[in-house]
């Protein structure tokens, strides 16, 4: 947790202001202007819009105002291609907790924030060749719905 709100803190000062979409290897970042509603009605959207079915929306901010965080809009997303969720899960066991794909949103003054892991990085984590064309395929379709966010202002 404490590594996420480092990480959280270089990209908000680096990145104070506008839109932006950033890739760092390992992590999707996109600042919006528009506020959490609209940026969250986006979100889904461009979830449908890749073929993905959204599983579920977990709000995370009970959780953090409890701990002594000041947000109200802080929310998972989960969604996937429940055919391929389920073969996945049947057959490669040891992605489950991969799966399904998740993007966190909160709001930030008067922007909204979306972060998500790049599924990319799991390629050096498994080896097994049926696997690889689903990662980079996952990383190209979160690079699509966070550059729709970004464009959608």
């Amino acid at each position: 947790m404490k590594r996420l709100q480092k990480a959280l803190l270089i990209f908000s000062l680096f990145f104070a202001s506008g839109s932006f979409a950033l890739t760092t290897g390992e992590l999707f970042m996109v600042r919006s202007n528009q506020g959490f509603p609209e940026t969250m009605s986006h979100l889904q959207e461009a979830i449908k819009k890749q073929g993905y079915t959204l599983s579920r929306v977990q709000r995370v901010d009970v959780g953090l105002t409890k701990s002594g965080f000041s947000t109200d809009k802080y929310r998972v997303v989960f969604f996937a291609k429940n055919d391929e969720l389920q073969f996945l899960s049947d057959n490669h066991p040891e992605i489950i907790p991969y799966l399904p794909l998740k993007i966190a949103i909160f709001a930030e003054n008067n922007e909204t924030i979306l972060i998500s892991t790049d599924p990319s990085v799991f390629i050096d984590l498994y080896s097994s060749a049926d696997l690889q064309p689903y990662f980079t395929r996952w990383a190209k379709d979160l690079k699509m719905i966070f550059e729709y966010i970004q464009y959608t202002e």
